[in-house]
């Protein structure tokens, strides 16, 4: 059933593509204006990068996240996966997996191609790279638990930013910590370490959490 969840979303964001690619072409235009705005001072756009980048990441990963239990909400399909035998925990996994290759992988990959833009150097856009692709899960997963809370809610969208952002601050600080680090000729691993406990913790809980606001919101 993970299997057939997975291969099903995908199929369905293959077929709406034009959702999966203004999440990136969101990312790309956020990034890309602050070095059009800031002008071309190397040390500053240095400095920047990591905030603008992680923060860029943040925003794009919550345009997706309201997609994650509506359509399947709106046509009666959660329902089913609800009193179907398999674990609900699966369910969640299965989608959130879905969501993360779908809209949080093409981010993870074009993130250093954005950042030479910033004048970052080789191995600051390989951290750059390894803390999008530890951190963006963590969002997915936290991202799920307010998309069941605001399920077949008006105004989804605003409540799940008010409820997440405040469990996304981690994330950020360490992500966008980890590049920083590097950039100012430090061990960037303390912060990557934490991204992987937070990425190991979520995965634990995150799923659990979702499941019973998506009990809660059913009802």
């Amino acid at each position: 059933m993970f299997r057939w969840i997975v291969l099903r979303d995908l199929t369905l964001a293959w077929r709406r593509r034009a959702d999966v690619l203004s999440t990136l072409f969101f990312f790309v235009i956020v990034v890309s204006l602050f070095p059009l705005g800031i002008g071309p001072e190397t040390q500053l756009l240095r400095s920047i990068a990591p905030g603008v980048v992680w923060v860029a990441a943040l925003l794009a990963s919550m345009l997706s996240l309201s997609r994650v239990f509506a359509n399947d909400y709106q046509d009666g399909t959660l329902e089913q996966m609800l009193v179907s035998p398999q674990p609900l925990y699966l369910v969640v996994m299965g989608k959130v997996l879905a969501q993360w290759l779908v809209s949080e992988v093409p981010l993870v990959l074009i993130a250093p191609l954005i950042g030479v833009q910033f004048d970052l150097a080789p191995k600051t856009l390989l951290i750059l790279f390894v803390s999008l692709l530890i951190g963006t899960p963590v969002l997915s997963l936290i991202g799920s638990i307010g998309a069941a809370l605001t399920l077949g809610l008006r105004g989804g969208g605003v409540l799940i930013a008010l409820l997440i952002l405040p469990l996304y601050i981690p994330v950020l600080i360490f992500g966008a910590g980890a590049v920083e680090a590097s950039i100012m000729g430090t061990s960037p691993q303390a912060n990557v370490y934490i991204l992987g406990a937070l990425l190991a913790v979520s995965l634990v809980f995150a799923p659990w959490a979702t499941s019973a606001a998506l009990r809660i919101s059913l009802e």
